[in-house]
């Protein structure tokens, strides 16, 4: 079994929509390698569009989820999100003295609604203030806090350091509207700046808090903390995607998800590799230009999302030997057909460039391999081969075929490009087929 993972608790309302409130507390808790809990205290219906409805639960019913949780997980950190009404806010209040935890005091929903009640922000002041480690207020909460109103970084200083003196240790106002500028008190003034990004915001705050309790709970000081949460939400986003006609959510694991779909492509290419060295024959098919193997990533749109062989696949005596390494933008040629594939199939995600001839292309038909091809001499000026070339054959064929080759032209080598899911699959049926004309 794996070692022991931090706990945080988010207390706060469920977003139905799944773009913010409980829902974007666990995605980050997750994101950060943390194990979530959460007490639910209000239950939304609520899209991209805006609050439809609000169903507060009844204290009773938010108290026994917080000590269940209590009773028997040791909660490193909590954080505090929608808490509608005065005596949900005593409720909490009186359960959570002596846990660390961050105050979101939320008021108001991204794509439109109110969550806290008029006679509720006093209860916030007088109870909840006074025990948070950290309030991170936006500026306009900041307002509804302390009566300040905030224009620019001068007022939300002093709005900081008046929500700090009603008794929490720091408070940091973020600074999606203050030109992406946050800006803490915690005994000293400290401007943590950043820039706007285009992108959802739809749950930007919830997981600025989220991300801002993780990183308390690993032991960040609160300057780190801040400025760490705010690489979150700027990344969080960045990847956002719209899902509805409203506020798109922001995206938590989006970075996470295309880190792991870069790893997953260095090494699919780097197995394909090893097939293709392994390959006692494998040198035959290699064009005088040299192969290249290679694999996007999932929703690629560069040249730097195309993990190829930098310095191509070249014949090294009578062996395949890669004459580099592995790499994102070591080949445009390969990476613009796989780009312009993609477009007609984005689960095609991989290509690999073979030496032409007739005993090839007829090997490739007795596999039953699909084949399409195209005619350089057809080519628009100012076009890249690739991506017409790609075009060309696709639309001619009708769909997207597992071979697309062409005869060639003057200075350019004729050339057969097998087309897969994967690098391995694609190196497998370049294998197979040279099977049949052995």
């Amino acid at each position: 079994m794996a070692g022991t993972m931090r706990c945080i608790l988010t207390i706060a309302g469920s977003d139905s929509g799944g773009g913010a409130g409980v829902q974007a507390d666990l995605k980050t808790f997750a994101a950060l390698g943390m194990h979530g809990t959460c007490a639910i205290t209000s239950i939304t219906a609520q899209n991209t569009l805006g609050v439809e409805s609000v169903h507060d639960l009844p204290e009773n019913a938010i108290i026994d989820q917080i000590r269940a949780i209590l009773s028997d997980i040791k909660v490193d950190y909590a954080k505090t999100g929608m808490l509608s009404s005065k005596k949900i806010i005593h409720a909490v209040a009186g359960e959570i003295k002596g846990i660390p935890f961050v105050l979101d005091p939320v008021m108001s929903a991204e794509a439109g609604g109110i969550l806290l009640a008029e006679d509720a922000l006093d209860a916030v002041i007088s109870e909840l203030i006074p025990l948070a480690n950290v309030a991170t207020p936006n500026v306009f909460e900041a307002e509804a806090i302390t009566g300040i109103r905030i224009r620019d970084i001068e007022d939300a200083k002093r709005a900081a350091i008046a929500i700090v003196d009603l008794g929490c240790k720091a408070a940091v106002i973020t600074g999606g509207h203050l030109e992406g500028t946050d800006v803490l008190y915690d005994g000293e003034i400290r401007l943590i700046r950043g820039n706007l990004v285009e992108g959802g915001t739809h749950g930007a705050g919830c997981t600025h808090s989220a991300a801002l309790a993780s990183f308390l709970a690993k032991g960040f000081s609160v300057p780190d903390a801040c400025s760490a949460a705010k690489d979150v939400v700027v990344s969080a986003i960045a990847n956002s995607s719209s899902v509805g006609g409203g506020v798109a959510p922001v995206n938590q694991t989006g970075q996470i998800v295309r880190d792991a779909a870069r790893y997953q492509a260095i090494a699919d290419v780097s197995a394909a590799v090893k097939l293709i060295e392994d390959c006692e024959s494998f040198a035959s098919l290699i064009p005088e230009v040299g192969s290249n193997i290679g694999t996007a990533i999932p929703q690629a749109r560069s040249i730097e999302d195309v993990a190829a062989v930098r310095s191509r696949i070249v014949r090294s005596g009578d062996k395949a030997r890669a004459a580099g390494c592995v790499e994102f933008g070591a080949s445009s040629h390969i990476a613009r057909l796989i780009l312009a594939v993609m477009r007609f199939d984005p689960e095609i995600r991989s290509a690999l460039n073979i030496r032409y001839s007739d005993d090839i292309l007829s090997a490739c038909r007795d596999c039953g391999y699909t084949v399409a091809s195209f005619d350089r001499k057809d080519e628009p000026p100012h076009h890249e081969t690739m991506d017409w070339g790609a075009e060309y054959a696709i639309r001619n064929a009708g769909y997207v075929p597992q071979v697309i080759c062409d005869e060639g032209g003057v200075g350019k080598e004729a050339m057969v490009r097998i087309l897969g899911r994967s690098a391995i699959q694609v190196a497998g049926l370049a294998i197979e087929m040279l099977d049949q004309t052995i």
